[in-house]
């Protein structure tokens, strides 16, 4: 299970610094400065969340129950939050309106938040001596 979450946060990483990469570079030329900076908002929290999945993988204050919800809630925020970030500032290169989706983003971001709430619980209720 560690292994799934520590292998998802690193992949999650690198896809950050090459949408990154492509943000600040493939784009300039496609999308206005606010696109652009729509998107780095999504990189910036891709990776924020990448970093938190490897500390909850590489953790043992979590029991693997802890760490699996935190798991399934960071990776579902991600895809909601960032992915439909990603849409919406690329949504002129495309011929689907992402626009149409964009409610999910919020939903996203929910996830990601109840995803900190459930670390945060759970480090509270770690017993200390």
């Amino acid at each position: 299970m560690n292994k799934t979450i520590l292998s998802v946060a690193a992949i999650l990483g690198m896809l950050a610094v090459i949408l990154g990469a492509f943000g600040a570079h493939g784009l300039k030329k496609l999308v206005d400065a606010d696109a652009i900076n729509t998107f780095e908002t999504g990189v910036r929290y891709q990776m924020y969340h990448a970093l938190l999945l490897l500390f909850v993988g590489g953790t043992g204050y979590l029991n693997n129950g802890a760490k699996m919800t935190i798991f399934y809630l960071v990776v579902g925020g991600i895809i909601l939050f960032s992915g439909s970030i990603y849409g919406l500032a690329t949504n002129d290169l495309s011929s689907f309106d992402f626009k149409k989706i964009g409610f999910v983003t919020p939903i996203g971001g929910l996830l990601l938040i109840i995803a900190w709430g459930m670390l945060i619980f759970n480090v509270l209720s770690i017993k200390t001596k």
